[in-house]
């Protein structure tokens, strides 16, 4: 009997495959559990249409998403902080204050995009890591500056 799967299933497949299942199977387990629906000539058509309009919007997500990380790469951004006598900082450098400078030049990162190697603890500069969906990253530069007192 082919059936539709409405949720992934182990050792049968993926949601929205077509699979080729016995009767027996799909009467007393997988009808039940609502874990399939019988294919119809229909929606095996509307499946198709509904994989190729899924494609499409996720191959438009990858070209907004390049675009994005290309403006995002090689970004400097300069934080200043305040250190103490031996030239460290008193804190680090946090994802947030990333996020902060790259939000005045106009980007919208999550904080869980931001992927520092090792916390930022010095003047100088540092490279950061910023992931993207579709496994995409750019690298960005921090330079840490001394904070000026006022």
């Amino acid at each position: 009997m082919k059936v539709i799967l409405l949720q992934d299933v182990e050792n049968l497949g993926r949601k929205g495959d077509i699979k080729d299942v016995t009767d027996g199977y799909v009467r007393n387990f997988l009808l039940p559990q609502k874990l399939v629906i019988i294919a119809t000539e229909k929606l095996i058509k509307e499946l198709e249409i509904k994989k190729e309009l899924d494609a499409k919007k996720a191959e438009e997500e990858l070209k907004t998403t390049e675009e994005i990380v290309s403006q995002v790469d090689g970004q400097e951004i300069e934080i200043a902080a305040k250190i103490k006598d031996t030239g460290k900082l008193y804190g680090s450098i946090t994802p947030l204050k990333i996020i902060q400078a790259l939000k005045k030049k106009g980007f919208n990162i999550n904080k869980i995009q931001i992927s520092i190697k090792e916390p930022i603890k010095k003047l100088g500069e540092h490279s950061v890591t910023v992931n993207f969906d579709h496994g995409l990253e750019a690298e960005i530069k921090v330079i840490v500056t001394e904070e000026k007192e006022s």
